[in-house]
């Protein structure tokens, strides 16, 4: 009776002990960036933070993904993968974002400095045809 009892609560805690690593090995990745996506967010500058890790990040677990159809590996390793691009993906944004505000101010500080006054340019859209 013992005997089984203690089979028991050895496989119970070999589940846990299971699932704890995979989620470890699906969540791992991302931990790192969630301190810098904070950050970034709330400087709102994001030049210690490089693009290119990205691209190869996004390549690789891409890579990894098509690998699995020739291959098969375990189910957490895909997870990670797909939850590492949607990361990079997210990351991308924020970047791209917050680098675009700060080269559009950064220009209309320099036209505001140049001339101690605004320049106001009209918006136009794209569906506003001008036939001179």
């Amino acid at each position: 009776m013992d005997e089984v009892i203690m089979d028991q609560i050895m496989h119970a805690v070999y589940q846990a002990v299971s699932w704890i690593a995979s989620l470890a090995i699906i969540f791992g990745g991302v931990v790192p960036y969630i301190p810098q996506y904070r950050d970034i967010r709330r400087t709102q500058n994001a030049e210690g933070f490089s693009t290119y890790v990205c691209l190869v990040l996004l390549v690789a677990n891409i890579l990894r993904i098509l690998f699995r159809f020739g291959r098969y590996f375990e189910t957490p390793l895909l997870w990670q993968s797909i939850i590492m691009i949607v990361t990079m993906l997210i990351m991308l944004n924020l970047c791209t974002s917050v680098r675009m505000a700060t080269e559009l101010s950064t220009k209309r500080r320099s036209f505001t400095d140049s001339k101690d006054e605004e320049i106001k340019v009209p918006k136009r859209l794209f569906l506003v045809l001008r036939w001179c």
